[in-house]
């Protein structure tokens, strides 16, 4: 699919939908080629104090694709998502998700608070989660 063929982002958000033109700015500056990676999407929401759901509506009226998701789900070529299943659950991570699976899901936010709690790498989560038949929804940045 080439870039010209992807969905329109903006379309998820009302006609009209106001634009911080600092955000504006800020992710402009980071972006290559019409995308910018999660990554660059946080250094903008640690930059500016913002959500990481006001910093996503932007990118998206902004028409840029978020790549590189720091949970390996999506982004990334040619493969689209990188994470493969965790070999073992180890009974921290799943004691942790326990709190906050809801319905088969957990949010992309409480798998990074997971993986700050416990020391461990954002992917090392939703690989366990991978493993365990656990969906991550939603994205902090309202790609999904």
């Amino acid at each position: 699919m080439t870039h010209e063929d992807a969905p329109h982002y903006s379309t998820k958000h009302p006609i009209g939908t106001p634009l911080d033109q600092l955000v504006v700015e800020a992710l402009e500056a980071r972006a290559v080629e019409g995308t910018i990676t999660c990554a660059q999407a946080f250094v903008v929401v640690d930059h500016l104090g913002r959500t990481p759901a006001e910093i996503g509506r932007t990118a998206d009226l902004l028409e840029y694709r978020i790549t590189e998701c720091q949970l390996g789900l999506f982004g990334y070529s040619p493969a689209k998502k990188i994470v493969r299943p965790a070999e073992q659950v180890p009974d921290n991570v799943r004691e942790q998700l326990d709190r906050f699976v809801r319905e088969g899901t957990v949010s992309c936010a409480a798998c990074w608070k997971i993986a700050d709690s416990l020391g461990l790498e954002r992917m090392d989560v939703s690989a366990v989660c991978e493993r365990l038949d656990v969906k991550v929804q939603p994205c902090q940045l309202g790609a999904f």
